[in-house]
């Protein structure tokens, strides 16, 4: 060793540099098997899915393509499929917005006033995982249909006017909101499980009420997870298609992965539709996400 680094030495190059050369390719070495996954299994099929939504018809030969340029694709997409766009952007953040409401007080009574009961707390937002989402769904339907007892109260109480609950717009909202609910709360806890409870108290001390301690100090601690968890709601509620179909009618609840599930599967030569709907959804979902991480981001989460 001592003559390794000696003839080194002697070439002018310094050990520590060296170190650091082979720690650098090693970190790049772990980072090969996850760069090769997403190749893969995401950017390949982005780019399959992003030709296919340029790709026109055969003249005659419904479900028959070729490799084209066709922009018009996007926008025969756009003109008959927009209101499906609109309203899938527009349950998602309704769905966010009352996830939010109902997580934070979860989050925050978890992380200050829990004590030992924390952990089963925790246990009850998790169980929802052990199940399959779409009995979730399933069973949620059930819970809501007409003859349950959900419907019977609120008829009893004269809050149904409609006479239902299930194939409304009422009954899409409450089950994303339920099904994408742990994934408001647990960045949130996450957040506020870290905050120094001292810093909470020197509010108290400099003559802060209640709420001007949580608006000034609670809630800008937080901000990390309430950013991240109102990321993992909207952008997998906004894309759903399974609560619209089993909570939801045909008409009025139709969302946007509705359409692209029929174009793909039921519609012959829908191909190039559902990819221009997808890729559109996308780039909307990636500048309102822009927009919002750049308003409401934290140094936290760079």
């Amino acid at each position: 060793m001592t003559t390794a680094v000696t003839t080194t030495e002697r070439k002018g190059v310094d050990p520590d540099v060296i170190e650091a050369r082979r720690s650098q390719r090693l970190a790049h070495l772990l980072l090969l098997p996850g760069l090769l996954w997403l190749v893969v299994f995401f950017v390949v099929p982005v780019v399959q899915l992003f030709t296919v939504s340029l790709q026109s018809d055969f003249p005659g030969y419904p479900g028959y393509y070729y490799r084209d340029l066709n922009l018009g694709n996007y926008v025969d997409a756009l003109v008959e499929f927009w209101p499906h766009l609109l309203r899938s952007l527009l349950f998602g953040a309704l769905a966010t917005f009352f996830a939010f409401v109902l997580a934070y007080p979860l989050a925050y009574a978890m992380a200050f006033k829990a004590g030992r009961w924390r952990s089963v707390m925790l246990i009850c937002v998790i169980a929802p995982f052990f199940t399959s989402f779409i009995l979730r769904t399933i069973a949620r339907r059930q819970i809501l249909a007409d003859d349950g007892v959900v419907a019977n109260v609120l008829s009893t109480l004269h809050l149904l006017p409609g006479g239902r609950i299930t194939e409304t717009r009422v009954a899409v909202v409450a089950g994303l909101t339920y099904n994408f609910l742990p994934f408001m709360v647990l960045p949130i806890y996450a957040s506020l499980e870290r905050a120094d409870p001292r810093v909470l108290e020197a509010g108290g001390d400099l003559y802060a009420n209640g709420l001007t301690t949580f608006a000034r100090v609670t809630l800008p601690m937080s901000m990390p997870g309430v950013l991240a968890g109102t990321l993992l709601t909207f952008i997998p509620a906004s894309g759903d298609y399974v609560n619209a179909e089993l909570l939801g009618s045909d008409r009025s609840t139709k969302m946007v992965g509705n359409v692209i599930e029929s174009q793909f599967f039921k519609v012959p030569g829908g191909y190039d539709t559902a990819a221009a709907l997808s890729f559109t959804l996308m780039a909307l979902i990636l500048v309102l996400v822009f927009f919002y991480v750049r308003r409401f981001g934290t140094e936290e989460l760079v």
